[in-house]
């Protein structure tokens, strides 16, 4: 293992690329799905289970943790890793994505974001500077700058506005990360779904320098047909010697759609979420474990699937823990999701090796466009 972070890709299928980042904590293989640990956990999930499913990195959330429990507090008790026991790497994000969707009264200048805490009213402000100090008191493996993602639809001049502050900013949380080895900062790629905008973007984001490229701004309510649109010109903007991250995505056919247009990282809260809520991913989509049809069905969720949800449990005890509220429920679909997305990315990483993604990804169409196993 490295002491610095080191990023390699090994084979290349398309623009679909399969590689290697190196940190002191543990190697992180490419294409990467991260698990949301939001809160310094992954819901539901032991972090030896989230390792067993086969996660090399999670994400844990600056907005949240600066909240409660207090990014000095977790400092002093020995840093995030040690806090919630996740020896490997994580990343955590800047917090701007959720001052924006979640906290109350916000006042945005070019200092940073004013705002109300959406758990006790408390008052906050995170600029940069606190953003990149609050990582670094985490003690945050890959450390993302502080920008603004506006919703879109939004009118063009205020997406440019947004991305050229988020530049400005990129600035400022190159500056104070300053010199870490062993540590990475990534930098953060806006300007909504224009060509003009996000090609101004990268230019000004490799001319400050990063260890890795986020595509932000996406997944956030333009569709899939408008975000694969834009990554086809986006994510070539980017330096192919750096890892690409594409924030909040994503479904599993986002995932393919992403790997296949040179995306080598992703995360998104949906199978952890959809898990507490009664929805499977598997090979043939998503079955919603709440219906009816599974009552009687002493079958597993996915007959191909290895996890403990589908090796020692049937539909017939899922659809009845879930309906009854029970704990177990929570624990065993998100055990069966986030498993289902590191078979996905495994699956991914092999065909790219093989130089074989094409090919695979008509399978993984196709496979889905079956559906779930017939009632019966």
């Amino acid at each position: 293992m490295s002491d610095r972070f080191t990023f390699s890709v090994s084979a290349t299928s398309g623009d679909a690329r399969v590689g290697e980042m190196s940190t002191p904590r543990g190697k992180i293989r490419t294409p990467a799905f991260m698990p949301l640990g939001t809160a310094a956990t992954v819901k539901a999930m032991m972090p030896e289970s989230v390792r067993a499913t086969g996660a090399d990195i999670i994400l844990g959330n600056t907005y949240h943790l600066m909240l409660r429990p207090g990014a000095e507090r977790i400092a002093a008790l020995g840093g995030l890793h040690r806090f919630m026991n996740w020896e490997r790497p994580i990343l955590t994000d800047s917090g701007g994505f959720q001052v924006m969707s979640l906290a109350d009264l916000r006042k945005l200048t070019e200092e940073g974001v004013r705002f109300k805490s959406h758990i006790d009213g408390s008052k906050h402000m995170l600029s940069p500077e606190r953003s990149i100090e609050i990582q670094t008191l985490l003690g945050s493996d890959i450390v993302m700058c502080f920008d603004e993602c506006p919703a879109l639809p939004a009118d063009r001049t205020r997406i440019a506005e947004s991305m050229r502050m988020s530049m400005r900013w990129a600035v400022r949380s190159r500056d104070a990360f300053g010199d870490r080895p062993g540590h990475a900062l990534f930098g953060i790629q806006q300007g909504g779904l224009e060509r003009d905008l996000r090609e101004e973007s990268a230019e000004a984001l490799k001319r400050i320098g990063f260890d890795g490229y986020a595509v932000g701004g996406l997944a956030v309510g333009e569709g899939q047909e408008a975000m694969f649109d834009c990554l086809d010109f986006a994510t070539g903007m980017l330096p192919e010697d750096r890892p690409r991250y594409l924030m909040g995505v994503g479904k599993p056919d986002d995932i393919v759609g992403a790997v296949k247009r040179g995306i080598d990282m992703m995360d998104c809260v949906l199978p952890s979420r959809s898990g507490r809520t009664g929805q499977a991913f598997t090979r043939r989509g998503v079955v919603n474990i709440k219906n009816a049809r599974h009552a009687d069905d002493p079958r597993p969720l996915d007959e191909a699937c290895s996890c403990p949800a589908c090796s020692q449990y049937s539909r017939a005890y899922l659809h009845y823990v879930f309906r009854a509220g029970e704990i177990i429920s929570s624990m065993l679909l998100t055990w069966h999701n986030l498993h289902y997305y590191q078979e996905l990315m495994a699956g991914i990483r092999g065909a790219i090796a093989a130089d074989r993604f094409e090919a695979w990804e008509a399978d993984f169409h196709a496979l889905r466009a079956q559906g779930d196993i017939e009632p019966l």
